[in-house]
C-alpha cells in the first residue's frame, strides 16, 4: 500500500479524495500553452550558433 493510501471496503486500497483533486489541478497546468517568450528562450537555447 502507498503512502497516503487507505483501505477500501474489501480491503483495496483507496486514494485518499484529496489525491484526485491534485492530480486534477496538476493535469491543468501541464496542459496549459507554452508561452511565446518561453518558447523563443527555448529556440535559443537549441540553436547551435549561440553558444
Amino acid at each position: 500500500m502507498k503512502p497516503g493510501q487507505q483501505r477500501g471496503r474489501g480491503g483495496k486500497p483507496q486514494t485518499p479524495e484529496w489525491a484526485d483533486g491534485l492530480k486534477r489541478l496538476y493535469d491543468s497546468v501541464v496542459d496549459e500553452p507554452l508561452p511565446d517568450s518561453f518558447a523563443k528562450l527555448l529556440d535559443q537555447l537549441d540553436d547551435p550558433s549561440h553558444g
